[in-house]
């Protein structure tokens, strides 16, 4: 581990995990984490880990970034003391409605039926509720009929706590207090590494991200696959029920 993002979600995770990947660090965010670690967070966010059980997950990744690892930070650098901590915070109110945003885009029709039909977007799911209630101490509130409901009050006194928490007890010769808008130059100079020739990437404006996400993301094409096949079970069970009850 070289490199630990511990931002907030919605202070430019998807930004970071970009650059980080151009600059040729091997990245887990959100949606690697639970790919190739689900086992191993659900214990540690069910049961409680050790720093040998970070220094395991990690030990052949370069950088991290989004949650539950940004929750984690500091478990992971007792694990891997020599890496760098780049920070990134924003103000809260920005912060509070670019999280409003999200969990609009993550709650569409298609995003609920999903958790209906799919086992594999439900893992996914669960996944993320089990994350948010370690992180906020609440959960959504779900409906399959409209969209998800949060409880912005934890939630702004947890992103609160957890600012504080990195700027007050992050080793100050490890950390970066960094904003995606300042480019490479900053996040290059702090990591030792050369500007690259390509424009600094932008990710996830406005809750974007959910696109990109259904369109590449295997799991997601899987669940879009199963979505396919449980629609089509389901027409041909009507269909024969129908011929049933005509015949």
């Amino acid at each position: 581990m070289k490199v630990i993002f511990a931002g907030f979600s919605k202070t430019g995770t998807k930004t970071m995990q970009a650059a980080l990947t151009e600059l040729g660090y091997n990245v887990y965010d959100f949606v690697e984490q639970y790919t190739y670690l689900g086992k191993e967070w659900a214990k540690i966010m069910t049961e409680g880990g050790t720093t040998e059980d970070f220094r395991r997950m990690f030990e052949n990744v370069d950088a991290v970034t989004d949650a539950p690892a940004y929750y984690f930070w500091d478990e992971i650098h007792k694990a891997f003391p020599d890496a760098k901590i780049v920070f990134s915070m924003r103000d809260e109110d920005d912060w509070n409605r670019s999280m409003q945003r999200q969990i609009v885009e993550n709650s569409t029709p298609l995003m609920r039926l999903l958790r209906v039909v799919s086992p594999s977007f439900r893992g996914l799911f669960n996944h993320t509720a089990n994350a948010r209630l370690v992180m906020f101490g609440t959960q959504l509130k779900t409906s399959l009929f409209k969209p998800y409901e949060r409880n912005e009050l934890l939630e702004r006194m947890s992103y609160r706590r957890h600012n504080a928490h990195v700027l007050q007890n992050a080793p100050k010769d490890k950390l970066l207090v960094y904003n995606v808008k300042e480019g490479w130059e900053p996040l290059c100079k702090f990591l030792g590494v050369d500007v690259p020739s390509k424009p600094f990437p932008h990710k996830n404006v406005r809750g974007s991200i959910v696109e990109e996400v259904l369109a590449k993301e295997p799991i997601m094409i899987r669940a879009k696959r199963e979505l396919i096949f449980s629609i089509t079970l389901l027409i041909a069970l009507v269909s024969f029920f129908i011929y049933q009850v005509m015949t």
